[in-house]
């Protein structure tokens, strides 16, 4: 199948007070993106966030480890929207513990139950110092019924060579989770995923946090924008932007990509800049 439909969700923060709070909000875009017929659904890095809220006395919130002991019910509620409502879901990011370490973790959840996970391999100055999130340690690609993705989130689309490997896998769409409290932050991660698009040929599907943790330190602000991001060529839009938000609005954005016009661009585009790359100076794998 050469198109599919997305959705990318601009996820509004704001504290909740129980999980059903949160279970509630996420289900509403769910159910909105089904009835636009979406295939794939985008979520935001650090979707659980909200949770941190929950019985705080403190007014700070708790610590971020604290995510970790919703992650089943994390999984079980993205997982079963996935499965009711056949569609494949990037459930944002959630700190996770692997060996004693916090990550954040990207989930892919599929519509015949399976859930897969890729670490944030690029890990900010505030996880680190914050939160004490360490960086994934490897890389993979996605199949699925409409074809290759790959799970980059945020901070990892700023390293180019990530996103040659993940090309290199055969990854033609790219779902880039994000959250970003400043225009600073948004418009690093949005000229890179341009610049990725360009570089690679592929799509790019981006969406941030908007709205704001009262009771949650360093979440307290959020800009954020989606956007489904092509490459600058005479099939696609001269903007490169298929399809984008309106800033820090609470909202989700569709959009369908046609596979198939990347393989013409990679073939006989006005550049041909995946095929011209020179893997004799440059590998895309090490």
């Amino acid at each position: 199948m050469s198109k599919i439909r997305v959705s990318a969700v601009q996820f509004e923060l704001k504290d909740a007070n129980s999980f059903e709070d949160f279970r509630d909000q996420v289900v509403h875009y769910v159910r909105n993106a089904s009835e636009y017929g979406a295939k794939f659904v985008l979520f935001p890095e650090f979707v659980t966030t909200p949770l941190l809220a929950i019985g705080d006395a403190t007014g700070r919130g708790h610590p971020v480890g604290k995510l970790v002991d919703y992650t089943d019910a994390y999984k079980e509620l993205f997982g079963g929207l996935a499965r009711e409502y056949g569609m494949y879901i990037i459930g944002g990011t959630h700190v996770t513990r692997s060996g004693g370490k916090l990550r954040n973790t990207a989930f892919l959840f599929a519509p015949d139950g399976r859930i897969f996970t890729q670490d944030k391999l690029h890990i900010t100055p505030t996880e680190r110092e914050e939160w004490n999130v360490e960086p994934g340690e490897g890389v993979a690609v996605f199949e699925t019924e409409y074809g290759t993705i790959g799970l980059l989130t945020c901070y990892d689309i700023e390293f180019p060579e990530i996103v040659r490997m993940v090309r290199a896998l055969g990854a033609d769409v790219i779902f880039c989770p994000s959250c970003t409290d400043d225009r600073h932050g948004f418009y690093r991660v949005r000229y890179c995923c341009h610049a990725r698009a360009v570089e690679n040929q592929v799509y790019i599907v981006t969406t941030g946090t908007v709205g704001s943790l009262r009771g949650v330190d360093f979440m307290r602000a959020n800009y954020g924008q989606a956007a489904v991001i092509t490459p600058n060529d005479i099939p696609f839009p001269p903007r490169g932007v298929l399809a984008e938000g309106e800033i820090n609005a609470d909202m989700l954005i569709t959009a369908d990509l046609d596979l198939s016009l990347l393989e013409d661009v990679r073939k006989a585009g006005s550049v041909t800049t995946w095929r011209d790359r020179r893997t004799d100076l440059y590998t895309d794998w090490d």
